[in-house]
């Protein structure tokens, strides 16, 4: 499972030229799922979207949570994180898990965030969207599950 995080001051996603979502101070959070992916996926980006030090303190270091500032996360479903261009110009996505095996894990990631206390609006899966961002620094991180280590 890969998240790309961008730390951001306000965001929002439109579908069928209406916004579904929006937030103020807090992560973008595009979820690329992966062949295979599962609940210890699940666990991993969950816990560290709310836990990530990434936002400033006083002095301009990052020593703050998403959940120490109160921000949300705008969760968007990217199967295209999931991308292959070793070869040719055209990238491949067979890395990428099926969209009936992917959906029920991307909500496992938002309920899990919002039990750990973050507000959560999400994309909707499947669909064509047009997210808008200010991207706040800029900071953006990768976060790749299988960088956890040995899997069960």
């Amino acid at each position: 499972m890969r998240a790309l995080l961008q730390r951001v001051t306000e965001a929002s996603v439109e579908a069928d030229r209406q916004v579904i979502g929006s937030i103020d101070r807090g992560v973008v959070t595009l979820l690329g799922v992966a062949a295979g992916d599962g609940p210890t996926d699940v666990r991993y980006v969950a816990e560290k979207i709310p836990h990530l030090r990434i936002f400033e303190d006083a002095r301009g270091k990052f020593q703050h949570s998403l959940l120490e500032t109160g921000g949300a996360c705008l969760l968007i479903s990217q199967f295209t994180l999931l991308a292959n261009t070793r070869r040719g110009r055209r990238p491949d996505f067979l890395g990428a898990a099926s969209p009936a095996d992917a959906a029920p894990l991307v909500h496992d990631v938002a309920e899990a965030l919002r039990k750990a206390g973050v507000p959560v609006v999400e994309g909707r899966f499947g669909m064509r969207m047009q997210v808008r961002l200010t991207n706040d620094g800029p900071v953006t991180i990768l976060l790749d599950s299988r960088d956890a280590g040995p899997r069960p």
